[in-house]
């Protein structure tokens, strides 16, 4: 049985997801480098691994396959246009974007839910994607704020009852 790439990725969207933007340097110039994913998952508790997917043809594919630290920047609710910037092949990305040098000196975003900073320990093949496995080595949080969500193509956020509403 063949399946339909496009109602597979229509199923798949029926899964709401946090987004992210993982951030990374170039290893030559140490260009800041960010893309957004909302392929990422927590792997291990022990040892601290996660987990984000990136696209074969991602154009930055090669700097998070050669810095070897990322942070994976959990956006709350408030980030959708950064969500958007980062989705974008737009060569101004990080224009005007808040962000600081974490431990290993990968960008963490200014604002961000929470944000994870990983050294890379592994790569692994996944199809049309690649498959990045981080250990975690530094980590914050707030305490307070919403994620932002993704869910059937668009972005929504939880009302005060918990419920998905739409974000126009």
């Amino acid at each position: 049985m063949s399946l339909d790439p496009r109602s597979f990725r229509k199923t798949l969207g029926c899964f709401a997801s946090g987004v992210t933007v993982v951030t990374t340097l170039t290893p030559s110039g140490r260009a800041p480098v960010g893309v957004t994913v909302s392929a990422f998952s927590s792997l291990s508790l022990e040892p601290p691994l996660v987990l984000f997917c990136l696209g074969n043809a991602t154009s930055s594919m090669d700097a998070f396959k050669e810095f070897g630290h990322f942070a994976i920047n959990i956006l709350s609710e408030t980030q959708r246009d950064l969500s958007i910037r980062f989705a974008s092949r737009s060569e101004d990305k990080w224009q005007g974007v808040a962000w600081s040098a974490g431990n290993s000196g990968v960008p963490v975003l200014s604002g961000a839910l929470a944000s994870l900073e990983c050294s890379l320990v592994n790569i692994v093949d996944g199809g049309d994607h690649q498959i990045f496995i981080g250990k975690v080595e530094h980590m914050k949080h707030q305490e307070g704020g919403s994620p932002l969500i993704y869910f059937r193509g668009s972005y929504m956020e939880l009302g005060n009852s918990g419920a998905l509403t739409d974000v126009v």
